[in-house]
């Protein structure tokens, strides 16, 4: 959808000042082939919770249809695996926790996972519903001993997500925008957010996401240093009960995209 070659980095700090915190860093580079209908992409995720880690390491494909003369539907697929790990150090050197039976079966590996969506736009406004890991998988072994009733179960997320662009004057334009994650057997999420875009270059807006757990609100500032490189910072603050014990949460975005000479793509990209 970004109509050129696009590489993305994303690290995000979750809960800073908590020991143990989740911590993402993303890589992620996609790009249209020559029958324009067609992308490629791949994407490498690294998750730290805690003593938890998981990495996904996913490749995808998408086809365009026109669905009018300015409408596209773009329908995906992805592919790839996920490995999950449960760090020794400092943690199962303890005898007693070699005891537990999730723990003394956890799993060290490389599991498959598959995910899908569908991606319905304009120059101005989009609408899209994915679910990226479409397997529910077991990260212990121990699901398979009915004497034991925990099991640590990924379970599959529905994403929803839609926004529109409006004009606000010659060089303002403003962009709500919303996700909403659906998972069995956990909240819904809702995020709320609204931007503002000065001269085609610089957003800033805020954000309010809520489950029936936690809410936050949240600020962004995205400026688009040259056609080619673009950089963003959010910030989220807790107003729950977490809010006395933690720094919030900081997240860092670089984009830089390659554009053919001799063909420029749709200008600005506000997607």
């Amino acid at each position: 959808s970004r109509e050129t070659l696009s590489i993305v980095g994303l690290h995000r700090s979750q809960w800073v000042g908590l020991e143990g915190a989740p911590t993402t860093s993303t890589v992620s580079i996609h790009s249209p082939l020559k029958n324009e209908k067609i992308g490629l992409g791949a994407t490498v995720i690294n998750d730290e919770l805690g003593y938890e880690n998981f990495v996904y390491v996913n490749g995808a494909f998408s086809y365009t249809i026109q669905v009018s003369e300015k409408t596209k539907l773009a329908l995906g697929l992805s592919a790839g695996f996920i490995h999950y790990n449960l760090d020794r150090v400092g943690f199962l050197d303890d005898e007693s926790v070699f005891q537990d039976p999730f723990f003394s079966n956890f799993t060290n590996r490389w599991n498959p996972n598959f995910g899908a969506g569908a991606y319905l736009h304009q120059n101005r406004w989009y609408i899209g519903l994915s679910a990226p890991r479409i397997l529910n998988t077991n990260y212990n072994e121990s699901a398979l001993d009915p004497n034991i009733d925990y099991i640590a179960l990924e379970r599959i997320g529905y994403y929803l997500t839609g926004g529109y662009v409006f004009d606000f004057g010659e060089n303002l334009k403003f962009k709500p925008s919303t996700v909403i994650k659906v998972t069995n057997g956990a909240p819904i999420t809702f995020d709320l957010s609204a931007h503002f875009l000065f001269n085609e270059t610089f957003w800033i807006g805020g954000s309010y996401r809520y489950n029936q757990d936690t809410s936050t609100l949240g600020a962004l500032a995205d400026f688009q240093i040259s056609p080619q490189m673009r950089i963003g910072y959010a910030y989220e603050h807790y107003i729950t009960d977490l809010r006395p014990y933690t720094g919030g949460t900081h997240e860092i975005l670089l984009m830089f995209e390659v554009f053919k000479p001799t063909k420029r793509v749709k200008s600005p990209r506000y997607f």
